[in-house]
């Protein structure tokens, strides 16, 4: 084979492993190698195709998430708020939830204190689509390289954060984050967004949201902010412990200082504020951390009256209120709600000794005061505090009124012109016997009541406002009978006492007042008594404000309940009660007064109702057996005898009602229409002293009780009232009296 044969065959050879060894270039030649190992799958093409593979899936994957994912429901937290309330002249008295949030409206937020927020969060808020990807890149970025944690939220991703999700750092709950702020985007306005933003942020201090923080930081509401306040919260946000004024050290205070400093720059570099003016604008310090407001003292009972009224005008469960977002604005006057519990410390707490004395454990004391001429209820005492009482002594309603109800028997018995048994009219100068335990006529009910200290008044006739000044059972008793009781009752329905179980709508005994009433609804009935026949139904609530309800005030001072000449004759019996009767403690000459003493059976509850032209007030006692909480006797209080109205209530009332009135105009009760004559006196030195409305033309000579009364005074010396009777004999002829008959037994009965 010759040289030339030799390679070509060489070649064939060749040709015939290329496939294993070499690539064929065009026109067949042969390539270079073939790429072996790791590289045969890195080549740039396939790099390229994966990457933009994977970008397109990526895409997919985030349109599929877009529309499959939906905004969940807000989280627990998010929708946690507390209820605020405030006292009549604006101050804070207490905030009440779980959450210290109080959730306002973006225009209670000012423009400038916004922008402060978005300086210093997210310049392009108004301009983005709810994510900022550059800031996304840019927090990835810093993470990776170790300068800090993934930022570059928009402030929609931090109130998505808040408010649908959790704080937690991870991948999924980040990922779902851009989804729903992408959405929200879309779904809401901005400043909607920008209100979620400023009331979901935690502030520190315990404040969630931007008015809790305003009050926190600055003892003001969110809309009285000013920009450097705003400036100062928009910076603490970062790392609210940590920039705390109050309690920052150096390094913290250094860092807030550079964070307020860059609110304000950006706001000029976003043309948002005034170079010039921002050269003036000094840091305002923040105030003193307070301790929570809370329900110590009397703001629990105050709170417990005002979330009652709430409850009842809006038909809200008890869990709807507990969610919170109420602003509540009470009634209560600051200086007379001070006044009201100094005079209860001064007059019964100071001198009872509750740990060594029994009957002194057992006492508690509820009072109402009320303007009558809005019904707004200016003071409240409810107890000793709700760690030792919980329920408002002033709400309860498992007492008796006691004898504070006669004078509704009056009202009633003129109202509906009703006449005694001998025809007759019922007015304040009508007669009646005063004997002790002398039986009704008229009634299918027997009913013989007892005076207090079984006492004869009037040899044997006396006037109806002789009975009411010394609180004569018997006559009451009888004039009830004449009236009707049904009669009586509706009167004080119309006057605003509730009907409930055991009320004695038939029964002689109701005039003694027997069904069961709190403080609150007899300052209603005397206030309406105040106010002219005008019905005064007492409200605590002077307004009340939330973003998702709707709250319709009281209707404090509505409809005539009874006619003006029934009320200021009511009223006119009632001053001669005062002048020269069983509350004849309350006097003085700084007011003009109208009162009634009541003391119930055996003596386990007395009041004092007591009014003025300016402030009716109505102060009660009762014996509560602590833990039992069984009804017992008050008799032997603070070391004393018989606690009656005239006592410890009488002594607190005169005590608040001259120090609420201390400094105002006090004026005469204006009674042109009442149908009667002046007081009736029951001493001497009283006989000839009248106040200034009563007029001595109309009235028939005094009937006085035929035998000195032996009553037990009082342990409080201004409240021990007079009670030497009148000797002058009895000029009045006496009437046929009406009925007849053997007596029954006695009935043990109410005292006044």
């Amino acid at each position: 084979m010759g040289r030339a044969e030799a390679r070509r065959a060489q070649q064939q050879r060749g040709a015939r492993r290329a496939p294993r060894g070499r690539v064929k270039g065009k026109g067949g030649a042969s390539g270079g190698k073939k790429p072996t190992g790791i590289r045969r799958f890195f080549t740039w093409r396939k790099l390229l195709g994966t990457f933009f593979g994977m970008v397109l899936l990526g895409m997919a994957a985030l349109v599929g998430l877009y529309f499959y994912v939906e905004p969940p429901n807000p989280n627990d937290d998010a929708l946690k708020q507390s209820n605020v309330y405030k006292l009549s002249d604006g101050t804070v008295m207490a905030r009440v939830g779980s959450m210290n949030r109080q959730i306002v409206s973006i225009d209670k937020i000012p423009a400038d204190v916004q922008t402060a927020f978005i300086a210093i969060e997210n310049k392009s808020f108004y301009s983005d689509r709810g994510v900022d990807l550059k800031g996304i890149a840019r927090g990835v970025f810093n993470t990776v390289t170790g300068k800090g944690k993934a930022g570059g939220s928009t402030i929609t991703q931090q109130y998505v954060k808040n408010f649908y999700l959790t704080q937690d750092q991870t991948a999924t709950r980040k990922l779902k984050e851009l989804i729903i702020s992408l959405k929200v985007d879309q779904e809401m306005e901005k400043p909607q967004i920008l209100a979620g933003y400023l009331n979901t942020n935690f502030y520190g201090r315990n404040a969630y949201g931007i008015q809790a923080a305003a009050q926190a930081y600055y003892g003001v509401d969110a809309d009285k902010l000013t920009l450097e306040q705003g400036a100062y919260l928009a910076a603490v946000l970062q790392a609210p412990s940590q920039y705390d004024w109050a309690t920052a050290g150096p390094n913290g205070k250094e860092l807030v200082m550079i964070r307020f400093n860059g609110v304000l720059d950006n706001m000029v570099e976003m043309g948002k504020l005034d170079p010039a003016k921002r050269k003036e604008m000094k840091f305002q310090e923040p105030i003193k951390p307070k301790p929570p407001t809370g329900s110590e003292g009397q703001k629990g009972y105050l709170i417990q009256a005002a979330d009652e009224e709430l409850k009842r005008q809006t038909g809200m469960s008890d869990g709807q209120l507990k969610a919170g977002g109420w602003e509540i604005t009470l009634s209560i006057d600051p200086k007379k709600q001070a006044a009201l519990e100094k005079a209860v410390q001064d007059e019964l707490e100071s001198k009872l000794d509750r740990k060594g004395r029994p009957v002194d454990a057992a006492v508690q004391a509820g009072a109402t005061s009320v303007d009558p001429k809005t019904g707004a209820i200016v003071a409240m005492y409810g107890g000793t505090g709700q760690s030792e009482q919980w329920a408002s002594n002033a709400l309860r309603k498992d007492f008796q009124p006691g004898s504070t109800f006669k004078p509704i028997v009056l009202a009633s018995a003129m109202e509906g012109k009703a006449s005694t048994q001998d025809g007759k009219p019922i007015t304040p100068n009508t007669l009646y016997d005063g004997t002790s335990k002398r039986p009704v006529v008229g009634s299918d009910i027997p009913f013989n009541p007892q005076n207090q200290d079984d006492r004869d008044y009037g040899d044997p006739m006396m006037t109806v406002q002789s009975a009411t000044n010394s609180s004569v059972n018997s006559v009451y008793a009888q004039m009830i009978v004449d009236v009707g009781p049904k009669n009586v009752k509706k009167t004080a329905l119309q006057l605003g006492m509730q009907d409930r179980d055991g009320w004695p709508e038939d029964k002689p005994a109701m005039s003694l007042g027997t069904m069961s009433a709190d403080t609150l609804e007899m300052a209603g009935v005397y206030a309406t008594f105040d106010n002219h026949g005008k019905k005064v139904t007492p409200s605590i609530i002077k307004s009340a404000k939330h973003a998702d309800r709707e709250y319709k005030p009281v209707r404090a001072v509505g409809d005539t309940a009874i006619s003006r000449r029934t009320a200021d004759t009511v009223t006119k019996v009632l001053t001669g009660v005062v002048e020269d009767g069983s509350g004849k403690a309350v006097k003085s000459s700084a007011y003009e007064a109208a009162g009634k003493t009541g003391t119930t059976e055996k003596n386990v509850a007395a009041w004092f109702t007591g009014f003025t032209p300016e402030l009716v007030t109505v102060v009660a006692m009762f014996g509560d057996e602590p833990g039992t909480h069984t009804q017992t006797s008050l008799t032997g209080t603070a070391g004393g005898g018989r606690a009656g109205g005239s006592s410890f209530p009488a002594a607190i009332w005169k005590q608040y009602t001259l120090d609420a009135l201390k400094g105002g105009k006090t004026g005469s009760f204006d009674l042109d229409e009442a149908d009667m004559g002046k007081a009736q006196s029951s001493s001497p030195s009283t006989s000839a002293s009248t106040s200034p409305s009563q007029s001595a033309s109309s009235q028939p000579p005094s009937n006085t009780p035929s035998r000195t009364p032996s009553q037990t005074p009082s342990r409080t010396p201004s409240s021990t009232p007079s009670t030497t009777p009148s000797t002058t004999p009895s000029t009045t002829p006496s009437p046929t009296k009406s009925g007849s008959g053997k007596p029954s037994p006695p009935n043990r009965v109410p005292e006044p």
